[in-house]
C-alpha cells in the first residue's frame, strides 16, 4: 500500500521513532498529518509492531486492535488487580519491538499502567519500562479526553494519580504499585513529546490564530467577536443541485432528528441496507463502523465514511467525509452524485484484526477475526462533532446547544472547516464553550518547556 509523501518535519519524526528505541508521543493540532504519519510508519517501518487503540471504531481506522482485546485486560479499572496471561498473548507481546497507540489521549492512566504492566510480566522484565517495548502514541489532549470515572473508580484515580489522564500513569510519573511490578524508581520512563504544528487543512493565517485561540483556551474578546460576527449568518439555501450544509452538534438526539425530517420530506419510499456481520464484531452500534441498517432515499445526503480504494492509483474519487447526494439506489450499488460526477459505490468490507505469533518465523502478522460488510455512507445533513473528528468541511453549521459539555469539542467543530467563510452559528459562542483541561494545560506546558531546553520531558513535573 503507499502512503502519502511525508513533509519534512513528518519524515523527521518518522526518523525518530524508527532509528531510535524511545518513547515518543505525537500530537498537534487538527490537520496536522497525525494519522498521515502513523500510516506511514505502520506501512514502512522495519520493526515488529503492534498498532493498537482504545475503542473499536478508532482501531478500525488503523487497522489495529483495540487495546483490551490485544492485551487481554478486563473492562473497567485494573487497578492492582492480577493479569492473567494465555500463553498465546505472552508470545504476542514478547515478540513486539515497538507498541502503537492512537487515539492516546482517550487512554486513562489506569490502562497504560496496566499495559506496562502486561508487558513486563508477559516479558519477564519487571524492572524495565513496557518491559523494553518501545511505544509510540499519536493523539490530541485539545480533542479528546477519557472517559471520566465515576464513584468508586473516580474515588481510586484520586487517591492513586494525579489525573486520570495517561501522561499522569506511574510508569511516566515514577510512582509505584503495591504488586512491585512498576520498579521504576523516582524518575519514571522517559517520554518524547513532539508537536507536528504544520497545518494542512487551513491555508488562512487569521483562522488558524483563530483556532489556535480557541484550542488553548485563549479566546480575546476580538476573536470571540470575529467568530461569531462570521457565524451569524443565515446559512444560504442551496441552489439546484447543490449540497446543503451539513451540521454538526453536540448530541445524538438532535443529529438524528435533523437527518429524519430531511429523509422524510423527500419524496418516495426508504430503502434500507441491512450489514452484513459475521465473526466477533462486538455488540452494539458504537463497534459499528457505519449504521446496521442503512436508510435511504434517492436525493439523501450522505457522507462517505472511508476513502475510495479502487480508484488507486488514479486520484480518488471520494475520501472520508467527502459529502454527497444519492442519485439512484440500485440495489447493489447506490449511485451518489459528487461535485457534479456521478460514481456508483458498492458495499465496503471492513475488517476487524488480531494480531497472531508465527513460532516458524518468530514474528507477528495479523488475521481477520470478523468483517463488516456495509455501504460506506452515512445520512449526513448533521453529524455529531464526535463523528466528526478527522473530516473536513469548507462549510459547516455549528449547533452547540446547551454549551459544549466536554473539553476540546469546540475546538473539534470549529477545526473541521477550511475557513472562516463556511462558519455559520446556531448561537453566539460563549465564554464556557471554550474548555480546556487544565491537566492538559499543564502537560503541553511542561512538555513545551522541555523542548526550550533541549531535553527529554519529564512527564508529571
Amino acid at each position: 500500500m503507499s502512503t502519502p509523501t511525508l513533509s519534512a518535519e513528518q519524515e523527521a519524526l518518522f526518523r525518530l521513532i524508527e532509528d531510535t528505541r524511545e518513547h515518543v508521543f505525537i500530537t498537534g493540532r487538527a490537520g496536522t498529518g497525525k494519522s498521515t504519519l502513523l500510516q506511514h510508519f505502520a506501512y514502512n517501518t522495519q520493526k515488529q509492531i503492534a498498532v493498537c487503540a482504545p475503542t473499536g471504531v478508532a482501531a478500525l481506522n488503523v487497522e489495529g486492535q483495540t487495546i483490551h482485546s490485544l492485551f487481554r485486560l478486563p473492562i473497567g479499572l485494573i487497578a492492582d488487580s492480577e493479569i492473567d496471561q494465555s500463553d498465546a498473548t505472552r508470545k504476542i507481546l514478547n515478540a513486539i519491538d515497538t507498541l502503537v497507540i492512537d487515539e492516546v489521549s482517550m487512554v486513562n492512566a489506569d490502562l497504560m499502567d496496566a499495559i506496562d504492566r502486561s508487558l513486563r510480566q508477559a516479558r519477564g522484565r519487571r524492572g524495565e519500562a513496557f518491559g523494553g517495548v518501545q511505544v509510540v502514541m499519536f493523539g490530541d489532549p485539545y480533542q479528546l479526553a477519557p472517559v471520566p470515572p465515576r464513584g468508586d473508580e473516580l474515588r481510586y484515580i484520586q487517591d492513586h494519580y494525579r489525573s486520570f489522564w495517561f501522561f499522569d500513569a506511574k510508569v511516566w510519573t515514577g510512582g509505584q504499585a503495591t504488586d512491585g511490578l512498576l520498579d521504576v524508581g523516582s524518575y519514571g520512563a522517559q517520554l518524547h513529546v513532539r508537536e507536528l504544528v504544520h497545518i494542512h487543512r487551513q491555508s488562512d493565517a487569521g483562522f488558524k490564530a483563530m483556532l489556535n485561540a480557541v484550542r488553548y483556551g485563549r479566546v480575546t474578546a476580538e476573536i470571540a467577536q470575529a467568530l461569531n460576527d462570521a457565524g451569524a449568518r443565515t446559512p444560504p439555501d442551496p441552489a439546484p443541485g447543490e449540497i446543503p450544509i451539513i451540521t454538526l452538534a453536540t448530541r445524538n438526539d438532535i443529529v438524528n432528528g435533523i437527518n429524519s425530517r430531511h429523509l422524510a420530506a423527500l419524496p418516495g419510499k426508504v430503502q434500507k441496507a441491512k450489514a452484513d456481520i459475521s465473526g466477533d464484531f462486538g455488540r452494539g452500534e458504537a463497534n459499528y463502523p457505519a449504521d446496521q441498517e442503512l436508510q435511504l432515499k434517492e436525493g439523501a445526503q450522505v457522507m462517505f465514511l472511508r476513502n475510495d480504494v479502487s480508484a488507486a492509483p488514479e486520484p480518488p474519487r471520494w475520501v472520508n467525509g467527502t459529502i454527497g447526494t444519492v442519485v439512484r439506489i440500485l440495489g447493489d450499488t447506490v449511485r451518489v452524485e459528487i461535485d457534479g460526477e456521478e460514481v456508483d459505490v458498492e458495499p465496503a468490507v471492513w475488517e476487524r484484526y488480531r494480531y497472531i505469533y508465527n513460532p516458524g518465523t518468530k514474528t507477528l502478522s495479523r488475521e481477520v477475526v470478523a468483517e463488516f460488510t456495509q455501504f460506506p455512507l452515512r445520512l449526513a445533513w448533521a453529524v455529531t462533532i464526535h463523528k466528526s473528528q478527522g473530516k473536513t468541511y469548507d462549510r459547516a453549521i455549528v449547533d452547540l446547544g446547551s454549551g459544549a459539555f466536554a473539553p476540546g469539542q469546540t475546538y473539534v467543530a470549529l477545526s473541521r472547516l477550511t475557513s472562516l467563510d463556511g462558519l455559520y452559528l446556531t448561537r453566539p459562542l460563549r465564554p464556557r464553550d471554550i474548555r480546556v483541561d487544565e491537566d492538559v494545560r499543564r502537560f503541553m506546558r511542561a512538555a513545551w518547556e522541555a523542548r526550550q531546553g533541549d531535553s527529554t520531558p519529564q512527564v508529571g513535573s
